[in-house]
């Protein structure tokens, strides 16, 4: 992660009367939210709430059509694609839909992002190897993608975006394809990220998932957000 000091004193993002949508139509409208660094916020809501628009927008794919959004003290809508593109490399995302490059193996699947910022390949091996006995996709590594489940492709999708040791990890239902060990093993994988000060924001339908840990919770609803903290549930 980039060791930014003076990121700490504000939040990360910061949303004051945003708005979202897709042909002239809110689907989010006059959103106040901040998020501090280093927290864990999940994002709920019933299915067609916003959960993935929401996410479109933070990681920075999708502009809001009405007030302003601060991602990491920068105003996105003055930003240009230089600086957004600086930004992205801050962040990672796990998509629902995984967006694997199918015809490349596991391993250089993961490897990707480190291979585009130039990391040498003998400590890409190293960190590539380590999160694949994590995840238990070891025995996989040369497989290509388009060969796996849909519970291995959700895995290396996770890896992917989580190898980079982002500033921030938006995940987009995460264990949605994974039996409850491996959710297990992937919840401890985002609470390690977290101890170590990357900032994660994870939007789930699996209200088993958000009663068992004790954290923040951003809760759609007709259009608009509320910020529930921990310890606190409706």
């Amino acid at each position: 992660m980039t060791d930014n000091t003076a990121d700490i004193l504000q939040p990360i993002i910061d949303m004051q009367n945003v708005s979202v949508g897709y042909d002239g139509e809110d689907v989010l409208k006059d959103i106040y939210l901040s998020l501090m660094p280093g927290s864990f916020s999940f994002v709920t809501g019933k299915s067609g709430a916003g959960k993935t628009t929401l996410l479109s927008m933070l990681y920075l794919i999708k502009r809001p059509s009405k007030g302003i959004l601060n991602v990491f003290g920068n105003n996105i809508n003055f930003s240009n694609r230089t600086n957004l593109a600086l930004m992205r490399q801050r962040i990672g995302v796990v998509f629902q839909d995984f967006r694997l490059l199918e015809h490349l193996t596991v391993y250089d699947n993961i490897a990707l992002p480190l291979r585009v910022r130039g990391m040498n390949e003998k400590e890409i091996n190293k960190r590539v190897m380590e999160l694949l006995k994590w995840i238990e996709l070891h025995r996989s590594v040369y497989k290509q993608c388009s060969t796996l489940s849909g519970g291995e492709k959700q895995r290396v999708a996770i890896a992917r975006a989580v190898i980079n040791r982002p500033d921030i990890l938006f995940a987009d239902e995460p264990t949605g394809s994974v039996d409850a060990e491996i959710a297990e093993k992937l919840m401890r994988l985002f609470i390690e990220l977290n101890k170590v000060g990357t900032t994660i924001v994870l939007a789930t339908h699996n209200e088993q998932l958000t009663s068992s840990y004790n954290y923040q919770r951003i809760d759609l609803s007709n259009g608009t957000a509320k910020l529930y903290p921990a310890l606190q549930r409706v």
